[in-house]
């Protein structure tokens, strides 16, 4: 109402009055009390009270109610930056410096990121590089327990400062660090940046560590156009064999059935660099890493299906069936058709040969025959009753007896082994065997 009627110093007198201390010290959240006595802690007026102070007010009555705000520790991030920017509007740099600093005492992350993110760029468009140390202290201050949400950006403008007024290799440091610092989501992008960097500054050789170290870090959507990145690089650095091993690493990690598109260019990349040798190994690495991600898929329908047994009879009648279902359904008929199957013949009677039985004479064991059975011939039996026939009608002592078999009551055929006998000449035993009794004596 003052304000309306163009009364300013009373406006500023009724909230001085209004933001005044009681005499008797209480609690904020004491109920037992009056609006009147916690009126002095309301933010709102005391927003009101700073609002007046900067248009009709002096800059030493706007600055002690900032600071009381700040004494009460009710003020917010906002309240911290509108207190900096109205001493920058005065020139007072340093204060609002402290001011920003005694915000940063009061609140922690998330809340603080408004407050750091004013202070750095007001600090960096005044000063640049003129203090870089004080500069590095801030940043390292900010990213010491600044979580990842928050990290890209002050990681980039740490490397900013670094790249204009710094080093080149406290830059790369600090990209480096960021790129694990940073969200998961956030890592490929990051990754992008450091090795466009490291190229401007260093030339392309030196991304080589940065692609191998992302390759390790990045989850696999990420990797595999960091691969396909890395090998279109050393193909243009003339390393087809490095390029050739990068794609092979790749491979494991890609499903023929999903990464089409990494397949065809790993093939355009045979075609245009490879050889008949090479085209024939990524095809085999192809059909390996296909076959290996098929036994996955069906242990893990194997494991579905023996975890959830029974489960698909159970769903109601409105769920159409899946694949799951069905062979899980086929699976039960057959173990019911194996119940009912009447056995046919009793667990003595089962035969490892197949076949018929058919009985022999009386004295001898019956004989299985075999249908299926191959005749190859005992060559060398027949062979040897031949001969033992001839020898038989032979009558010459030094030859072997012929070999005749026998059938004893087990049945089973015996068969005497011969032995040829022959001369041992005299010189072997010398003068120990005496000389036969019809030889002369000469001799």
């Amino acid at each position: 109402m003052e304000l309306r009627q163009q009364q300013f110093e009373a406006a500023l007198k009724l909230m001085q009055r209004a933001t005044a201390m009681p005499k008797r010290k209480i609690a904020y959240y004491d109920d037992t009390e009056t609006v009147q006595a916690r009126l002095h802690r309301s933010l709102k007026v005391w927003s009101m009270y700073a609002d007046l102070e900067e248009s009709f007010g002096t800059f030493k009555t706007c600055k002690a109610v900032y600071e009381r705000i700040i004494d009460l520790k009710i003020c917010t991030p906002q309240i911290i930056i509108n207190y900096g920017m109205f001493l920058e509007e005065h020139n007072y740099f340093e204060e609002a410096y402290r001011a920003y600093e005694k915000g940063i005492s009061l609140f922690k992350w998330p809340n603080v990121y408004d407050i750091w993110n004013s202070y750095l760029t007001k600090f960096l468009e005044r000063y640049g590089g003129t203090k870089l140390e004080r500069a590095r202290d801030l940043f390292e201050q900010c990213l010491d327990q600044c979580p990842p949400e928050h990290a890209k950006y002050f990681y980039l403008l740490y490397a900013k400062l670094e790249e204009e007024h710094g080093l080149a290799r406290h830059a790369m440091s600090v990209y480096d660090r960021a790129t694990s610092a940073v969200k998961e989501e956030e890592m490929f992008d990051m990754y992008n940046i450091f090795v466009k960097k490291a190229a401007e500054i260093y030339g392309l050789p030196r991304t080589r560590e940065i692609y191998e170290k992302a390759i390790e870090s990045l989850p696999e959507q990420n990797m595999r156009h960091m691969c396909v990145k890395f090998a279109e690089l050393e193909t243009k650095l003339g390393e087809v064999d490095r390029a050739r091993a990068i794609y092979a690493h790749c491979s494991q990690v890609c499903d023929p059935r999903i990464t089409a598109d990494f397949w065809q260019t790993w093939k355009e990349f045979e075609v245009r660099h490879g050889n008949e040798d090479t085209m024939r190994e990524m095809l085999r690495i192809k059909r390996s890493v296909q076959a290996t991600y098929n036994t996955q898929v069906n242990m893990m329908a194997a494991q579905f299906l023996s975890t959830n047994n029974g489960t698909a009879a159970d769903a109601g009648a409105g769920a159409g069936p899946d694949a799951m279902r069905l062979l899980e359904e086929k699976a039960r008929q057959a173990a019911v058709e194996a119940k009912q199957k009447p056995i046919e013949k009793a667990a003595s009677n089962i035969m490892f040969v197949r076949g018929e039985t058919q009985g022999g004479a009386k004295g001898k064991q019956d004989t299985v025959v075999n249908p299926d059975e191959i005749d190859i011939g005992d060559s060398d039996e027949d062979d040897e009753e031949e001969d033992g026939d001839e020898e038989n009608e032979m009558t010459n002592e030094n030859q072997a007896s012929a070999a005749a078999t026998r059938t004893d009551g087990e049945g089973l055929v015996m068969k005497k082994l011969r032995f040829e006998q022959k001369a041992i000449p005299a010189k072997v035993f010398g003068s120990l065997k005496p000389s036969n009794q019809g030889d002369s004596d000469g001799e």
